[in-house]
C-alpha cells in the first residue's frame, strides 16, 4: 500500500512539473532600427502565443516603452504600460487581439501585435483610430492575424 501511495505521488508530481513548464517565454525588442532598415520597430512585431505564455519586452535602444493601445486589449485583460527604458514581463491568459505601441514614438508607426490563442476580439481591435503613421503597419499586422 505504501508503495502504491509513492507511486501515486510521484505521478502527480511528474504531472506538475510536466504542465507547469509548457508555458512558453518570449522576448520583443524595441529598436531604432532593424536589421531590414525600418526606423522605430518592435522586433518581432508579431507573436501568437498561447494563454499562460510570457513576454519580455526588452529596451534594446534607449527611449522607448511598450503599452497596449487603447481599445486593443480583450474584453477581461487588463492593459499595461512599461516605462521608458523599462524590461519587464507580463503574462497573457485572456485570449485575443493586443495591439502594442511605444508611445514616444507611436505617431511613426512603432507597433506590434501580440496574439493570444484566439483572436476573439479582431473586431473590436480593427475599430480602433490610430495615428496616420501607424495605419500601415497595423493593418500589415492585422492581415498576419487573419493569416493565421
Amino acid at each position: 500500500m505504501r508503495l502504491l501511495q509513492s507511486a501515486a505521488a510521484a505521478l502527480v508530481l511528474s504531472l506538475v512539473a510536466v504542465t507547469g513548464g509548457m508555458a512558453a517565454d518570449y522576448q520583443i525588442q524595441t529598436l531604432n532600427q532593424n536589421d531590414d532598415g525600418e526606423f522605430m520597430v518592435f522586433e518581432p512585431s508579431f507573436l501568437k502565443i498561447e494563454p499562460g505564455d510570457s513576454v519580455t519586452f526588452v529596451p534594446t535602444d534607449a527611449f522607448h516603452n511598450s503599452a497596449t493601445i487603447d481599445g486593443m486589449v480583450p474584453e477581461g485583460a487588463e492593459p499595461f504600460a512599461g516605462a521608458i527604458d523599462e524590461e519587464f514581463t507580463i503574462t497573457f491568459d485572456v485570449p485575443g487581439v493586443y495591439g502594442i505601441k511605444c508611445d514616444p514614438h507611436f505617431m511613426m508607426g512603432m507597433v506590434a501585435m501580440i496574439v493570444v490563442g484566439d483572436p476573439v476580439n479582431l473586431e473590436e481591435a480593427r475599430a480602433v483610430d490610430v495615428p496616420e503613421g501607424a495605419q500601415e503597419r497595423i493593418d500589415a499586422l492585422f492581415a498576419q492575424v487573419e493569416a493565421q
